[in-house]
C-alpha cells in the first residue's frame, strides 16, 4: 500500500465533504469552496469524520493516483480550513510592489511598470518597510492556485547569482557565485 495513500484525513470542525456519483468531491469550509473530479477508479469514502481513499488493484497507474488523490484532498481540506499563505520579497535597488484591489503593480528594474491581475481567489497585500525589501503576501484556500500565481511572480525577474536581484521567496537560499577575478 501507497504510505500517503492510505493515510486517513481527519475533517476538522467547520469542514464538511461531499461526494457525488459521478467522483466529484466537493469541500467546503469558513475559507471557501474547493471542487476536485477524481478518477473514477479510485474511491473516496467517509466515514464520520474521517475521509479515506481506497485503489481497487495494485497496478502501477492505481497506486500513483492513489497517493495523487489523496493528498489532493488532504489539501483542500487544509486550504477550506487554514488556507495558505505565500510570502515573497523583492531584492534590488527600485523594485517596489503596491496592491490595489486585485491588481498588483511591480517596479523590477524594466524600463515599463508590470501590472498583475490576479484571481479572485487569492488575497494579496503588499508591504513596504524603510529599509528592508518591499514584501509581497498572497493568500489563498487552493494552493495549487497560489502556488501558481507565486511561481508566475517569481519567473518576472528570477534571482540572479551574482547580487541577488530579483523575486524570491522569504527564507529561499540563492546560491550566490564569486565574481570575475581581478587581472594580474
Amino acid at each position: 500500500m501507497s504510505r500517503i495513500g492510505k493515510a486517513p484525513i481527519d475533517l476538522p470542525k467547520g469542514v464538511e465533504v461531499s461526494i457525488s456519483d459521478k467522483n466529484l468531491v466537493t469541500v467546503k469550509g469558513p475559507k471557501g469552496t474547493l471542487v476536485q473530479p477524481v478518477d473514477p477508479t479510485i474511491t473516496v469514502k467517509k466515514d464520520g469524520t474521517v475521509l479515506s481513499v481506497e485503489r481497487p488493484t495494485d497496478a502501477k497507474p492505481h497506486r500513483a493516483k492513489h497517493g495523487l488523490y489523496r493528498a489532493l484532498i488532504a489539501n483542500m481540506v487544509k486550504g477550506v480550513s487554514e488556507g495558505y499563505v505565500i510570502e515573497q520579497e523583492l531584492v534590488g535597488v527600485g523594485y517596489r510592489a503596491t496592491a490595489k484591489g486585485q491588481q498588483l503593480q511591480l517596479a523590477l528594474g524594466y524600463s515599463h511598470g508590470i501590472t498583475l491581475v490576479l484571481p479572485q481567489e487569492i488575497k494579496v497585500a503588499a508591504a513596504q518597510e524603510k529599509g528592508k525589501n518591499p514584501i509581497i503576501r498572497l493568500e489563498s484556500a487552493d494552493k495549487q492556485l497560489i502556488g501558481q500565481v507565486a511561481a508566475k511572480l517569481r519567473a518576472l525577474r528570477k534571482p540572479e547569482p551574482y547580487k541577488g536581484k530579483g523575486v524570491r521567496f522569504v527564507g529561499e537560499l540563492v546560491r550566490r557565485k564569486a565574481g570575475k577575478a581581478a587581472g594580474k
